[in-house]
């Protein structure tokens, strides 16, 4: 992918032009804003779902997370498929079809262990849908060699965040106006009008990187552990980071809800304050990442995160959730604009199977995440199950500066 200058990447009149010009990055802007509404709209609400509604145990309801387990398994077959067919939209469709399919079902669900069952057998297939697209983007900025190409990705992303922004607080008005059920249910509307946007566009097979060098070819075919390692290296400190986030998403709103007794619009925004620093703190990431390298931004930003884990832990008022939430936004306003452009570019021969992989390693975080707030909260209780996410993001702190050592990216 080319690496343009500072002032190209993110926000210049040149990117946003190949945007609004190109139906493909139009399209798929309005679908991961779409996608992103109807997954934050979810995130918080689950496991209130699961005790108040199923009567699931509180320490149970945090091992839905577990089940996301399967993503990862059902990411890597899909993005292979897609690097040996080139069909990503096709793909895409399908992922989106799964989604509208599995959040419907959670929305008629009785028993306490359909959310489990649907979303470890079904939902986990619907988030290689945005691998797909972003893949797809790769491919066509890289046969017209766009001179602004990480300012596409980089703002395609920010949709991805906005969608973040409106969501929690509009999934929490909805849920207490109307039901749970009905929440999920325009999450599944969501996951379906993903695919309105692109319409019936298709894409070109992906270009050969190079001219058919045996060496290129042993790479696209085969993917070894060794030439994956960076990528998996890099997937599994990003897991880390992101382990906080379903401890979050899964007592964060039981504790302001029962024990700090704030009203929901307060929660919900508490929830909802963090994507929108993260969409602001977007474009400064990528122009300070090519000042200063990616990798040693990312630092910092594991760093805010065990900072806004230690907010959460101890401060026991609405200001220090909102402080967290705040640093919780510099987290993801760093490693959502660079995070897809790494990955990526560890693995540029197969750039569908490493968006798949790192894209999906989320479930991966949120299965490590599930089964340390539930163990938390049994030993701990509320809120110090927040300073296991704080662990985790020290080690992640440390990893990330290891490798920045060897791979100054930029």
């Amino acid at each position: 992918m080319p690496a343009p200058g500072a002032a190209d990447v993110t926000t210049t009149p040149s990117a946003v032009r190949a945007i609004v010009a190109s139906p493909l990055y139009r399209g798929a802007t309005v679908a991961l804003f779409l996608s992103g509404l109807g997954m934050s709209a979810a995130a918080p609400q689950i496991a209130l779902f699961l005790v108040n509604d199923l009567h699931v145990p509180l320490a149970t309801a945090g091992l839905y997370y577990l089940t996301n387990v399967t993503a990862p398994v059902a990411g890597y077959l899909i993005g292979a498929r897609s690097d040996r067919t080139g069909k990503r939209l096709g793909l895409f469709r399908l992922c989106a079809i799964t989604g509208f399919v599995g959040w419907a079902c959670i929305a008629l669900a009785e028993r306490a262990w359909m959310p489990f069952v649907i979303s470890a057998l079904v939902l986990a297939f619907s988030g290689a849908a945005g691998s797909q697209l972003f893949a797809a983007i790769h491919d066509d900025l890289r046969a017209t060699r766009s001179p602004v190409g990480d300012g596409v990705v980089s703002i395609v992303r920010m949709a991805l965040t906005a969608g973040w922004i409106i969501g929690p607080v509009l999934g929490s008005i909805l849920a207490t106006a109307v039901s749970p059920r009905a929440m999920f249910a325009a999450t599944a509307l969501c996951a379906l009008a993903q695919i309105v946007p692109l319409g019936f566009l298709r894409t070109a097979p992906p270009q050969p990187r190079t001219p058919a060098t045996p060496a290129s070819e042993h790479v696209t075919r085969r993917r070894g552990l060794q030439v994956m390692l960076p990528l998996l290296t890099f997937t599994g400190l990003y897991v880390l980071v992101y382990a906080g986030e379903p401890i979050k998403y899964g007592y964060l709103p039981i504790y302001m809800h029962d024990d700090l007794r704030l009203p929901t619009l307060v929660s919900g925004a508490v929830i909802g304050i963090q994507p929108l620093i993260e969409l602001i703190l977007m474009p400064v990431a990528v122009i300070v990442a090519r000042r200063i390298g990616m990798l040693r931004l990312m630092i910092l930003g594991a760093a805010l995160g065990v900072g806004a884990n230690l907010c959460f832990a101890l401060t026991g008022n609405a200001t220090g959730m909102f402080v967290g939430q705040i640093l919780m936004g510099g987290v993801w306003g760093i490693f959502a604009a660079l995070g897809i452009i790494v990955a990526q570019r560890l693995l540029p021969e197969a750039v569908a199977t490493a968006s798949a992989i790192f894209m999906s390693s989320t479930a991966i975080a949120s299965a490590l995440g599930g089964l340390t707030g539930s163990l938390g909260v049994s030993a701990f209780g509320l809120p110090y199950v927040f300073l296991g996410a704080a662990f985790y993001g020290l080690i992640a702190t440390g990893g990330i500066a290891i490798m920045s050592r060897s791979r100054p990216m930029r």
